[in-house]
């Protein structure tokens, strides 16, 4: 491997072009081949482990669930997907639509989802027959190299060429935006920063928003399934995600009882002076997040701040004071923090919901213990997010679960909210062209009349 750009460019278009016609089953054949490298329990052990070691964020075995959970799940919606030739056929409107791939795509990666970003988005990418050159973050440069050499393994099994699959060995600023301005299509993974530059390559680009999950709990919830839950996505993976819950605002009527709950679960709320140690090692400046303490432990966590919890605390709690900057718990923490807020009536619930993501998370996801219909949808009206789950850890829900139907995948648009293109998460769709071809039908002409009546009936003509 060589981190000379031109080089690695000259070999992913030689690759590309070797597959560019394949039919459906070869391609087919060869995103299973390397699936199946970058999935089985050695190389997922690997990877987590790695992950964990080379980063220093995170759980191994959350990783290690996560890695084949997500990299399984992509397999799943790639099976039947077609991608190659004709892939829709209208025959009253005389369309067919026939699959073109876009090229050589670069895929820059974080340190947070350090080996399953690389087969989440790495197999779309071969799906539809494509290149990809993976710019990892420099902190999880080892963990990138080891789950691409074992995706090329696949590709070399079934005489699919291995550079289709690259990666940059010795990431850095410079080269990632090197490769963003060499490629066609430029997939941005990572924090804000990243995806701006991304957006500013000149080139056509995926990228995301960042999440701060502010969930409801109403009167209606099952409180002990809710606060389960909710535990559950906080804690995964020592709160690495941009998906992790954040922010919980409940129902006066039920407060007690769900913190009684979390409680139940390892929750500490964290209250007075304590509560001050912790905003102050949180953000030293008051506004930027300290490194020290993203995805740590609480043990790690508690003794940064100086404060000491309990025996068999899994995360900490504080009670929300103020939304926006004058007090930083109710941005994103990607650490063992819930914000717990207080509500009345539920229209000002949503109206938090709002007033939440729009200072830190804007676009990108919220969610809902309740069987009020009424309440989910006023939520999932008013709100400006992309996605928002009911009645499930966010954390898991988001990015593809089995239990609900959204695509697998680590790479969730935020939608002009989020400045991102597309509020999908990026799938194999995303890294296709696709020719339209019309055929000549008799013609659809509207009648005038016909067309304007509502207008005559109700204003005249």
């Amino acid at each position: 491997m060589t981190d000379n750009l031109q080089e690695m460019m000259a070999k992913a278009r030689a690759a590309q072009k070797v597959i560019e016609f394949w039919d459906q089953e070869k391609v087919d054949e060869m995103v299973l081949a390397a699936g199946w490298e970058g999935y089985k329990k050695e190389t997922a052990e690997e990877v987590a482990r790695l992950a964990v070691d080379e980063t220093g964020l995170g759980v191994y075995q959350d990783k290690l669930l996560k890695h084949q959970k997500k990299t399984l799940g992509v397999l799943r919606d790639l099976k039947e997907a077609k991608t190659v030739g004709v892939i829709e056929r209208n025959e009253a409107k005389g369309l067919v639509k026939i699959a073109k791939p876009v090229g050589v795509i670069g895929a820059i990666t974080p340190m947070t989802n350090a080996s399953s970003t690389m087969t989440c988005n790495g197999l779309p990418i071969l799906k539809t027959r494509n290149a990809v050159i993976f710019c990892p973050h420099p902190k999880a440069k080892k963990t990138c190299a080891s789950i691409c050499e074992h995706m090329r393994d696949g590709l070399r099994k079934v005489g699919a060429p291995v550079d289709l699959i690259q990666y940059i060995e010795e990431p850095t600023m410079e080269l990632s935006q090197q490769l963003m301005s060499i490629v066609d299509l430029v997939l941005a993974t990572g924090g804000a920063g990243v995806v701006k530059v991304a957006y500013s390559s000149g080139k056509p680009a995926y990228g995301v928003g960042a999440g701060n999950v502010t969930m409801i709990v109403d009167e209606t919830a099952d409180i002990d399934d809710a606060a389960k839950k909710i535990f559950l996505g906080k804690t995964f993976d020592n709160a690495t995600s941009c998906s992790s819950e954040n922010n919980v605002i409940i129902h006066e009527s039920v407060f007690e009882k769900t913190l009684a709950g979390l409680k139940s679960h390892g929750g500490y709320l964290v209250t007075g002076e304590d509560r001050a140690k912790l905003k102050a090692t949180m953000w030293p400046d008051g506004t930027h997040l300290n490194g020290k303490i993203v995805a740590k432990s609480v043990k790690v966590l508690a003794g940064e701040a100086g404060i000491t919890v309990p025996e068999g605390t899994t995360f900490l709690m504080v009670m929300g004071e103020k939304i926006g900057p004058e007090d930083m718990f109710s941005a994103e923490k990607l650490s063992l923090v819930l914000t717990l807020w207080k509500y009345a009536d539920f229209s000002k619930a949503v109206q938090m919901v709002v007033d939440i993501t729009a200072f830190s998370g804007y676009g990108h996801s919220c969610g809902i213990h309740s069987t009020n219909d009424e309440h989910i949808l006023e939520l999932a009206t008013k709100a400006k997010v992309s996605r928002m789950m009911v009645r499930q850890p966010q954390c898991y829900g988001n990015s593809g679960d089995w239990v609900n139907g959204m695509p697998f995948g680590l790479t969730l648009g935020c939608g002009t909210w989020g400045g991102n293109i597309t509020t999908e998460n990026v799938s194999w769709k995303h890294f296709m062209n696709v020719t339209w071809v019309a055929y000549p039908i008799p013609p659809v002409i509207p009648d005038p009349e016909e067309m304007f009546a509502p207008h005559f009936k109700k204003f005249g003509r």
